[in-house]
């Protein structure tokens, strides 16, 4: 698939989609959120891609709202500004719940709605050059549309400070509220995010979507009977099916499962 504003390929079984404006430090519109929303889409449904990796291209991995799109919202009816939110909400959903594992591939800046970007995929890798800041405050607006990806990554209080500051703060930050997993030097990333990828591709394709879906639906309730009986069915629904028995095999025969490619 050809895109004006992303760069994609599929190597290996891992999609790379690159947000690909580095001449304006690759900063959203409404044509990025539609691209990305696409993009993410097809990579969720294709069986050939077992993992995506979100990266950008020149000097920053997204430095938020593009300023010509944001001048023209301010002519947006109320319609037409809930309309074009929704967009956006639309996009940070695919990314979250897309059932393959999502990598952001971050350096330099990623403020505002591409701090929401790295949020709401499931594991972020930062050099330290990285920097990230949610903005929003000091044009009168707010993070609406990232915050519930946003405040999931940092919490509650990291969020009261960094919401109503607006300060721009480092990756090492980053990494100590918990929006980052692991830093790296920036001739390192590539090879810390491939690394990663080693990782997420010997698990089974069924059971790592399977166990994006068991956080979503964990997190956060209450640990009583009900819970019990529902994580012993899935349970119980993984070991009987065919990629639980696959994998099961595999361990006892000290042999790869089939899902995993024989370089690994």
């Amino acid at each position: 698939m050809s895109y004006e504003t992303l760069q994609t390929q599929l190597s290996h079984g891992v999609a790379l989609i690159w947000l690909n404006r580095p001449e304006l430090r690759n900063a959203m519109n409404d044509v990025v959120i539609a691209e990305l929303t696409d993009a993410f889409e097809r990579t969720g449904d294709d069986d050939e891609v077992r993992a995506i990796v979100l990266a950008g291209h020149g000097s920053a991995f997204c430095a938020g709202g593009d300023l010509g799109w944001m001048k023209r919202a301010r002519e947006f009816t109320p319609e037409e500004n809930r309309a074009d939110a929704a967009k956006l909400a639309k996009m940070l959903r695919t990314i979250y719940e897309n059932p393959k594992p999502v990598v952001a591939r971050v350096h330099g800046p990623a403020f505002a709605g591409g701090m929401g970007l790295v949020a709401a995929c499931d594991i972020a890798i930062a050099s330290t050059d990285a920097k990230f800041c949610l903005s929003e405050v000091k044009l009168g607006l707010i993070p609406a549309m990232i915050s519930p990806y946003v405040i999931r990554a940092i919490g509650e209080q990291a969020a009261r400070r960094y919401f109503l500051t607006a300060e721009v703060f480092e990756a090492a930050e980053a990494y100590r509220i918990g929006l980052v997993h692991e830093l790296c030097m920036p001739a390192e990333l590539d090879a810390t995010v491939n690394a990663m990828l080693g990782h997420l591709l010997k698990g089974g394709p069924v059971a790592l979507g399977e166990g994006k879906r068991l956080i979503r639906d964990v997190a956060g309730r209450a640990i009583d009977d009900a819970l019990a009986a529902e994580t012993a069915a899935r349970i119980a629904a993984a070991r009987a099916s065919d990629e639980g028995q696959e994998g099961i095999a595999a361990f006892f025969e000290k042999r790869r499962p089939a899902w995993v490619p024989s370089q690994s």
